[in-house]
């Protein structure tokens, strides 16, 4: 197959080709749009990276620091960004997504912050993207939304906040953290149960046990990074729980949810 020579999104300069993509499956067409970061320190080497044949890595687009973007993979093909992954029943993500790498060092780069050019370009390009292919906002997620445990980005760092309210993404402000019940790693019963309920409600690939378990523990972390970051220590407070139960009321098909907290 021959590469394009013209980006499918204006808002990259060119197209900078990677060999790792192949065919969508089943008949899928791209309704997901996950983002990234590098995680590593050198923005030209994650970039060689993620066209090097040996690494089985890659995504459609790559945002420097300085919020140039260029295009390593057609839209229409599957690019391999995901891995091991579910969202809302789906488990083939690669097939379902468009992936943008984010240029940034992440957690082991300590997590500093993204540089204004780049967010700005990160949403210039996903509005694009989002318009060709009537992608909702809240299917704009994290990496770690759809592979909890596995991947922490794009961090809780990551401005989702300034993304929504350009369009990009689903968010509320999250609810303020307090004291009060809440369940952790050993809790089991009707609330366990009900509170996984709710984080399969909203996409999250979380089996309903009632047993608050190591899974359980994963989601409410991937959930706090890209919806409470102020804390993210995988326990599900007051606050972690409201703001779930607001995000599945805010969102067009979903209501709101019976689970308190005290």
């Amino acid at each position: 197959m021959s590469e394009r020579l013209t980006p499918d999104s204006p808002v990259a300069t060119k197209v900078f080709p990677s060999p790792n993509h192949g065919e969508r499956r089943d008949g899928c067409v791209p309704d997901i749009l996950l983002l990234h970061y590098t995680g590593m320190p050198d923005s030209g080497e994650a970039l060689q990276w993620l066209c090097n044949p040996i690494s089985q890595v890659s995504a459609h687009y790559f945002v420097f620091e300085d919020g140039r973007v260029l295009q390593l993979v057609p839209e229409i093909r599957r690019a391999w960004h995901a891995g091991v992954s579910a969202w809302d029943g789906d488990r083939d993500i690669n097939s379902r997504s468009i992936g943008i790498e984010i240029a940034h060092p992440g957690h082991p780069g300590g997590l500093p912050p993204f540089p204004d050019a780049q967010i700005e370009a990160v949403i210039v390009l996903c509005r694009d993207i989002m318009e060709r292919w009537r992608i909702p906002p809240q299917r704009v997620l994290a990496h770690s939304d759809v592979a909890p445990g596995r991947k922490q980005d794009p961090g809780e760092g990551f401005p989702w906040q300034r993304l929504s309210e350009a369009g990009v993404g689903h968010w509320i402000p999250p609810a303020p953290i307090r004291d009060g019940r809440f369940f952790s790693r050993g809790d089991q019963g009707m609330p366990v149960e009900a509170l996984q309920a709710m984080f399969a409600m909203y996409g999250y690939g979380l089996r309903i046990t009632g047993v608050f378990d190591e899974d359980t523990e994963n989601v409410v972390t991937a959930f706090q990074r890209h919806f409470r970051p102020a804390r993210v220590d995988g326990v599900a407070d007051a606050s972690t729980i409201t703001t779930l139960r607001d995000l599945i009321a805010a969102r067009s098909r979903g209501g709101a949810a019976g689970l308190t907290v005290a």
